[in-house]
C-alpha cells in the first residue's frame, strides 16, 4: 500500500481520516503542523492540547507521528495576508490561504521531502477521478460540513497525491468511527476560531500587531452625511449591522469599507444588493474555460449559491449574478459549482452595480 503523510489538528475529523487508512492498511505518517507560537493559545488546531491529542492517536494506533514546524510559511502568507487585508478594508479568509499556501502547499513539499507518496486531511469534501483521467473536486456528502468552498483552489496537481478520508461521509459517522477505534476525542467540539487569535479577539490581535489600522475615522451615509466615528476600518465588514455606534432613522448596515480614506459607509439593505463582482487570482479544477459559463457561485462559507454567468478576462473573472447578490465582499472567495462539482474560485476584488 502507498505511504500517505495525514495533517492531524487534533481533532476528531483529521484523527479520524489518519485511522481509517491505517485501517485500510497505508503506511501512514501523522503530522501535526507547528503553525504559530502558541503562548496563549489554547483552542482549535494550535496550542499544547491540540498536539498532545494529535499525538495520543498515533500512540494508540500506532502509526509514526512529527510535528513539523511551519511557522515560517503561515507568517509570510496567512498572517501577513490577513493583515494586508485588514489595511485594505478588505474581508480576509485566512483559512482558504491556509489551505492554499500550507496545507496543500508546504505540507505536500515536506511529504516529497519525505519521500512520502500521498498526503491526506480531514476535509470534508470528495475527489473523484473522470473517465478522461482528470481529477474533479465535489462538495462533502454531509452538507452541512461541505468545506468545498474553503478548498476551491486544488488543481489538478494537489487532487492526485490527496485523499480526503471522511468526506464521504457525515459527521455523525465520523464520531462513530472514533468511538469505535476507542479515541478519547470522538466527542470533542468542532473549532469555531481563528487558529492564531487568542481568545477569537480579532481586534486584540490586530492592535497588538497593526495597531495602526485601528485609527478612528467617520461613519458617514452613502448620501456623504457624517453619522459618527468608527474605531477602525479592520474591524469593519460589508454587511455588518451590529456595532456601527451610530444613530440613523432607520436600520443601517455596512456598504463599503474605504480604507484609504479611513471612512466605513452605511446605508438600507436595499442597498447592498449587487448584480456582479470581479474575482482575481482565479484557479479552475480542471482546464479553463475558452469563453463565458453558466454555474452557480458562492461568494461565502455558509452562503447559498447563487445562478450567475462567468466571463474568464486576462488575470481575473467576471461574474454576473441572475438575481443581484447580497453583501458581496472584497477579500471573501467566490466559488463557482456546478451541482455538487467545484469549477474553480478566487479572491472577491469588488462588488459591481
Amino acid at each position: 500500500m502507498p505511504s500517505v503523510l495525514v495533517a492531524m489538528s487534533g481533532g476528531v475529523d483529521s484523527s479520524v481520516a489518519a485511522c481509517l487508512l491505517h485501517e485500510a492498511g497505508y503506511e501512514v505518517l501523522g503530522s501535526h503542523l507547528k503553525l504559530v507560537d502558541t503562548a496563549g493559545l489554547e483552542h482549535g488546531c494550535c496550542g499544547p492540547g491540540a498536539e498532545r491529542d494529535a499525538r495520543a492517536v498515533a500512540a494508540h494506533l500506532g502509526f509514526a507521528f512529527e510535528t513539523p514546524s511551519m511557522h515560517g510559511i503561515f507568517e509570510r502568507t496567512v498572517i501577513d495576508g490577513f493583515l494586508s487585508d485588514a489595511a485594505q478594508g478588505r474581508t480576509a479568509n485566512p483559512c482558504a490561504t491556509c489551505n492554499q499556501n500550507v496545507k496543500f502547499g508546504a505540507f505536500l513539499e515536506r511529504a516529497d521531502e519525505l519521500g512520502v507518496d500521498l498526503i491526506a486531511t480531514g476535509h470534508y469534501v470528495r475527489a473523484r477521478r473522470a473517465s478522461d483521467g482528470s481529477w474533479r473536486l465535489l462538495r462533502g456528502r454531509d452538507r452541512a460540513k461541505d468545506q468545498s468552498y474553503m478548498l476551491h483552489m486544488l488543481g489538478q496537481r494537489e487532487l492526485s497525491r490527496a485523499l480526503f478520508p471522511v468526506g464521504d461521509q457525515t459527521k455523525v459517522e465520523t464520531r462513530e468511527h472514533a468511538r469505535r477505534f476507542g479515541l478519547p476525542i470522538a466527542d470533542k467540539p468542532d473549532s469555531q476560531e481563528l487558529c492564531f487569535v487568542a481568545d477569537g479577539d480579532a481586534s486584540a490581535f490586530i492592535a497588538s500587531r497593526a495597531p495602526e489600522l485601528l485609527r478612528r475615522g467617520e461613519v458617514v451615509a452613502s448620501s456623504g452625511e457624517i453619522l459618527g466615528s468608527h474605531r477602525g476600518t479592520a474591524l469593519y465588514t460589508v454587511g455588518q449591522r451590529r456595532g456601527l455606534g451610530i444613530s440613523a432613522p432607520s436600520r443601517s448596515y455596512v456598504l463599503e469599507v474605504d480604507a484609504a480614506r479611513d471612512r466605513v459607509v452605511v446605508g438600507p439593505e436595499a442597498l447592498l444588493r449587487r448584480r456582479a463582482l470581479i474575482a482575481e487570482d482565479w484557479s479552475w479544477v480542471g482546464h479553463a474555460p475558452a469563453g463565458p459559463i453558466e454555474a452557480e457561485v458562492q461568494i461565502r462559507y455558509r452562503g447559498r449559491p447563487s445562478a450567475a454567468t462567468l466571463v474568464p478576462e486576462r488575470d481575473s473573472v467576471r461574474i454576473s449574478f441572475q438575481v443581484p447578490e447580497r453583501a458581496i465582499a472584497p477579500g471573501q472567495r467566490a466559488v463557482a459549482y456546478r451541482g455538487d462539482e467545484v469549477l474553480g474560485g478566487g479572491t472577491i476584488a469588488a462588488a459591481v452595480t
